[in-house]
């Protein structure tokens, strides 16, 4: 009795191998969509993405003029001690055969930090859009606002101090094209 239901089946299956569709069997047109499918899927953007961070290290020169420089963060040297401030870049680079349409990569302010105002930048991209969430990513702004309540009781929006972002969003509207890349960074400061 069991061996019933897979005999059936098999006799769909052969019979719709039989039966023509646009000229074709119907199988082969199946395998035929299926190929190219598959070929459409290999064809799709593959965005690779890469993020470092840097620590700052200040110096002054003979004239006394202070020098920035960055050393990288790897997994030998991670140590970060209150008042650093540490560089995020994030590197990608669209390595598909499709431009990647309504690209956007979104970076959590790492805890223990806070975000460097107006130090995020992008490079390689036009019409990008940086935003910034104060409410753990649910939604995103260019310039986020607070609600203060002022001691006549009136109710004013202010730019929402750094210590409130939780979120940093790079968006690339036009799209990344094969073989284009994009950079993005941004500062924060390690909390005291």
């Amino acid at each position: 009795m069991k061996k019933q239901p897979y005999l059936v089946g098999l006799a769909v299956v052969t019979t719709l191998s039989m039966l023509p569709f646009n000229g074709a069997p119907l199988l082969a047109k199946a395998i035929d969509a299926g190929n190219h499918l598959a070929a459409n899927v290999l064809k799709q953007p593959k965005v690779e993405l890469n993020l470092s961070a840097e620590k700052q290290h200040l110096q002054k020169d003979e004239q006394g003029k202070e020098i920035t420089t960055w050393q990288a963060m790897t997994s030998g040297n991670t140590g970060a001690n209150p008042g650093d401030v540490i560089r995020y870049t994030l590197k990608g680079e669209n390595k598909g055969d499709r431009a990647a349409k309504n690209l956007a990569v979104t970076q959590p302010i790492p805890i223990g930090t806070v975000y460097v105002l107006n130090s995020a930048t992008v490079v390689n991209t036009n019409n990008n859009a940086i935003t910034y969430s104060i409410d753990s990513g649910k939604t995103f702004v260019t310039k986020p606002v607070i609600k203060v309540t002022l001691a006549s009781g009136q109710i004013e929006q202010r730019p929402a101090p750094a210590e409130a972002y939780t979120h940093i969003r790079l968006s690339v509207n036009n799209g990344l094209e094969p073989k284009a890349d994009v950079k993005a960074a941004y500062w924060v400061k390690v909390r005291s």
